[in-house]
């Protein structure tokens, strides 16, 4: 069974709205070495369209945790075929991860270890779109636009329309 957006009060726009705000106004103190890095797949359009509307120059990263996770077996490979592409200099850097949906928080370590694979930033901070609470893992965002239970058996994903508009779909077991 599936519902869009409408029918469980999820507007992705207004969503990303609300994190962009959060994160214009706190990325001038995350100073000159500030990166946006986005999760494959959902957090990866985000930072790619955030990283496009305030103008900054280059490309944002991307960042894949399917090397890095404790549930392959359960999972497999995950579906998007995003790779990592960290177009920049990880050592010393500000990376401020941007993902859509916060869950259980095994993605996340699974992507902290990756990024480590590649250098050890100054500080790695979080911003999400929806912080549906369970987790696994002691990890919390820095931003998050909207904090909301679902429950366990449901899955809430992103997804990007040809024209660059976000909608979240879910899905109910």
């Amino acid at each position: 069974m599936s519902q869009t957006t409408g029918g469980v009060g999820f507007d992705a726009e207004a969503l990303y709205a609300v994190l962009k705000e959060q994160l214009t106004q706190a990325w001038p103190a995350l100073g000159p070495d500030a990166r946006l890095v986005g999760i494959a797949s959902g957090g990866a359009w985000v930072a790619k369209r955030l990283h496009r509307e305030w103008g900054l120059a280059g490309e944002p990263g991307v960042i894949s945790s399917s090397m890095h996770r404790d549930d392959f077996a359960q999972r497999g490979l995950a579906a998007s075929s995003m790779q990592t592409l960290l177009p920049f200099d990880v050592d010393g850097a500000t990376v401020v991860l941007v993902d859509d949906v916060l869950h259980t928080g095994r993605t996340l370590r699974a992507v902290i270890n990756e990024l480590f694979d590649y250098g050890r930033p100054a500080r790695v901070a979080l911003a999400v779109l929806v912080d549906r609470g369970e987790r696994q893992l002691p990890v919390a965002a820095d931003w998050v636009a909207e904090v909301r239970e679902l429950p366990s058996d449901t899955v809430l994903s992103l997804s990007q329309t040809d024209d660059g508009q976000f909608t979240f779909e879910v899905q109910a077991a």
